[in-house]
């Protein structure tokens, strides 16, 4: 190989896509992205792009595809897909150029996005995202003709459903029963050093639960964000008002200052020492 095909080589490797920790950084609600991708597994929630059309946002889509144009020309977004170019964010917003150029009632296929644009840049910023948890699949099939394949296909993605309740009270904490176990996680969007201090210093007072019977059982980092995880015997809409109170606790011991005490720093190793990454 010659100096210059190396040197194209070399350029070309320059301006592969680099990777993003928090893809969702700066889009609505970026807590309950990061959950609809990880781990709600049917919930939907609308943005609007700059263009004034809308993009509706799904865990999940039939045959984990990446995204379709509805009959009705509507576009729709699978959030939970193997692809992962390096930044998820480039990834879908590909995806909705892609389907803003195809005709209703077509699969949208995916490619490399390259170095293009991020949903970041095609979201009206004044955009909402209210998601809303479905108990199943059904609404995959909204506004179309019921064929048999299609409700054998449903049946089957419904049945590995595991219910799962968002709370009201508060942001982005889903409620999941899976099995004869209960948890909560809930993706804070809060400063993460600044957080495991905060948590590390409810653990030490023992206020770091959600009510009697409940116990916070560690954490994981999905997308630059941390994902606390409580674990208890009690249904969603009794944790409505323990949430509440845990996040007040919570902001109190976000707004302290002072160094750790040698037990909260203890605490706080504890905590990272669970800590997985997703």
């Amino acid at each position: 190989m010659g100096k210059k095909s190396r040197l194209k080589n070399k350029a070309a490797k320059k301006e592969r896509m680099p990777f993003v920790a928090r893809t969702f950084e700066g889009l609505p609600h970026e807590a309950d992205w990061i959950a609809l991708r990880e781990f709600v597994p049917s919930a939907t929630g609308t943005v609007q792009l700059t263009s004034g059309q809308t993009v509706r946002v799904c865990s999940l889509l039939p045959g984990n595809g990446a995204g379709i144009v509805r009959p009705d020309g509507e576009i729709w977004i699978g959030l939970q897909v193997a692809h992962n170019f390096g930044d998820i964010s480039r990834d879908l917003a590909y995806v909705v150029e892609t389907a803003l150029e195809m005709e209703p009632g077509q699969p949208v296929p995916m490619g490399e996005p390259g170095m293009g644009a991020r949903l970041q840049d095609l979201i009206d910023p004044a955009s909402g995202f209210d998601v809303t948890v479905h108990d199943g699949f059904d609404y995959w099939i909204e506004g179309t003709d019921d064929r048999p394949e299609t409700a054998e296909l449903l049946a089957e993605a419904n049945e590995t459903i595991a219910p799962t309740v968002q709370l009201e009270s508060v942001a982005s904490a889903y409620w999941t029963e899976m099995g004869s176990q209960r948890f909560l996680r809930w993706v804070m969007t809060d400063d993460e050093p600044r957080l495991l201090d905060a948590l590390a210093r409810l653990r030490v007072l023992g206020e770091d639960t959600l009510g009697e019977g409940t116990k916070l059982i560690g954490h994981f980092r999905a997308h630059g964000r941390l994902v606390p995880v409580w674990e208890f015997a009690a249904d969603a809409a009794d944790l409505e008002e323990p949430a509440v109170a845990f996040r007040a606790r919570l902001d109190d011991a976000l707004a302290e200052d002072a160094p750790l005490t040698s037990e909260q720093r203890s605490a706080r190793s504890a905590l990272v020492s669970r800590q997985v990454t997703i």
